[in-house]
Formats: structure tokens, C-alpha cells, sequence
């Protein structure tokens, strides 16, 4: 991490005195790509995680103000992110406008759900856990900081 904020500093980029963590988008080199560059083009304002994902890790749950320093296929840095706003909800409870604010697919709920309902059975399985729809999901909003 200290080499990763060492690299941006080097570049020019300070970061706030929050929390600062590195994050990755998606389980393959592909879904990474997609995702980055909906993040980079602004379509994609949100992601989420499943809050057992971060108990299991022993990692702290991403906080208002937290930068999130968005990591590449290759742990490169290529996307710096501020959070604007998270909340824990059951799976079944995640609203429409926010599967729209993930900005993937066709931005419906529908969407949303398939696509999440396979990821976070994937990360069930790894962590231990039996998926279910009143699986409790992070949902954190950000904003773009910096493209790198």
C-alpha cells in the first residue's frame, strides 16, 4: 500500500487525510477491464461487496470520506475514488436507483440482481457462507478523484 501511495505522490496526486485502502472491480481480468472504464467514462458511481466478504477478511467497512484507491488486473493503480455515501442492506432490499448508480448492463435492477446474485454466490462459496436474499450488501456511492 505504502508503495502504491509512494507511486501516486510521485505523480503528483495527494491524497486526502482520510482513510486511504486499495480496492479491485470484479473476479476476472476481463470483468476488471469493463469495470474500470465504466468507472473512468463516469457511468459507474457505485459497488458493492458483501459485508460478510469483509468480516471474513477482517477488514474494515468502507466509511463516508474513505479514498479507495482503484487497482488494475496488474495491482496497478489506475483510479482514485472518494465515498460519498454507504449502507448495509439485505440483497432483496437493494433499490433500483442504486443497481442504476453500479452502471452496468442495461442499469436495471434485474440486472443487478442476476449478475450480483452469481458474484456473491461465487464469494459465498470461497468464504464459507450459503447465499440467500437477505444477505446483507455494502453499497457504498463514490466519486472520481483522479484517472490515472
Amino acid at each position: 500500500m505504502n508503495e502504491t501511495i509512494e507511486y501516486l505522490t510521485r505523480r503528483g496526486i495527494l491524497l486526502p487525510s482520510q482513510h486511504v485502502s486499495t480496492t479491485v472491480f470484479g473476479n476476472s481480468p476481463e470483468l476488471s477491464e469493463a469495470l474500470i472504464d465504466l468507472i473512468k467514462r463516469g457511468i459507474k458511481r457505485a459497488g458493492s461487496s458483501l459485508l460478510w466478504s469483509f468480516e471474513f477478511e477482517n477488514e474494515p467497512i468502507p466509511s463516508v470520506s474513505d479514498c479507495e484507491i482503484v487497482l488494475n488486473h496488474h495491482d496497478q493503480p489506475v483510479v482514485v475514488t472518494r465515498i460519498t455515501n454507504v449502507r448495509t442492506l439485505p440483497f432483496q432490499d437493494v433499490p433500483e436507483q442504486y443497481a442504476a448508480l453500479e452502471g452496468e448492463g442495461d442499469l436495471s435492477l434485474s440486472y443487478w440482481r442476476s449478475v450480483h446474485w452469481k458474484f456473491f454466490s461465487q464469494e459465498c462459496k470461497r468464504i464459507g457462507r450459503e447465499p440467500h436474499t437477505t444477505m446483507p450488501v455494502v453499497c457504498n456511492e463514490f466519486e472520481v478523484l483522479h484517472v490515472l
